[in-house]
């Protein structure tokens, strides 16, 4: 399997007359298309030097080519052009747009996180009275896309997650930041950046792993802006790690330490609660509203 190669990108802020700071593009990841299908196939749009980023403030993807600095490819801003682009549905807020590499399942497809949340120009609306930022979503989604024919070959949107759209949709949901990698097993991993969680998925959208960062910056945030898989051999340790299987966990037995047993969850005492009553007690109605 290759390795992709990424450059570094940093958005460029620049000040206004009035010295307000302006940053029209955004452009938060940016990396080599690398080996893939279709240049193989003769289209030179992919070409494995040429580069393809992202605008997550105008919703574009697109590949530039090195040679001539010419847009080669690209998706956006907007979608209802064709028919292809209505069914996809508004990207919004991207982050990590890239074409999976040559060696893991879905090579040459396009992989990205839509943020949804707010991005975009365009006509003015009841959210967007100037038109900035006038496209709005309250939910995520990672899509796997052929980039020729814009299909969704792949999807983790709150649907596959299990959530009921739209009521429950802002559960799976990162306005900013984030990303999303296909791993060798032919799993992805999901990085839901501004809830700092990161989660594995497999292709049938079942959840395997997942870690919620606990370090908490001053702005009261444990926002995770990107993370990868890596191999354990990017980190030499002697002897190697072993991996051991986890089994899976029965939801209805498992307990964390310290938890009421089963059939007592629905009573738990709160010292305090009440000031003429410290032993009070109060009861937590379970969702399938039993008593």
């Amino acid at each position: 399997m290759q390795q992709r190669r990424f450059s570094s990108v940093t958005p460029i802020c620049r000040k206004l007359a009035d010295g307000a700071v302006g940053d029209w593009l955004h452009i938060n990841s940016a990396s080599f298309v690398g080996p893939n299908r279709h240049f193989d196939a003769g289209d030179h749009r992919f070409h494995p030097d040429n580069i393809i980023w992202d605008s997550r403030e105008a919703n574009i993807i697109a590949i530039t080519d090195r040679k001539t600095g010419n847009i080669t490819w690209r998706l956006g801003p907007n979608y209802e052009g064709s028919e292809a682009e209505r069914k996809l549905g508004w990207i919004i807020g991207q982050h990590h747009a890239h074409i999976i590499s040559r060696g893991l399942p879905g090579e040459g497809n396009l992989l990205v996180f839509d943020n949804g949340g707010w991005a975009g120009y365009g006509k003015p609306n009841p959210a967007s009275p100037t038109g900035r930022q006038n496209a709005r979503r309250d939910y995520s989604r990672v899509l796997e896309i052929d980039p020729i024919t814009l299909e969704v070959v792949w999807q983790y949107t709150p649907a596959e997650a299990g959530f009921l759209i739209p009521l429950d949709a802002s559960r799976f949901y990162s306005p900013f930041v984030s990303s999303a990698q296909r791993l060798p097993n032919g799993n992805t991993l999901i990085t839901e950046g501004s809830d700092g969680r990161i989660f594995e998925v497999t292709r049938d959208h079942a959840l395997v792993w997942e870690y919620i960062s606990p370090y908490w910056g001053s702005r009261g945030m444990n926002m995770v802006y990107r993370a990868y898989r890596a191999p354990y051999t990017w980190v030499p340790q002697r002897p190697p790690p072993i991996e051991m299987p986890i089994p899976r966990s029965d939801r209805s037995t498992f307990r964390v330490r310290g938890a009421a047993p089963p059939g007592r969850e629905r009573e738990i005492s709160v010292p305090g609660v009440l000031a003429d009553q410290p032993d009070a007690a109060f009861c937590v109605v379970p969702s399938n509203g039993a008593p």
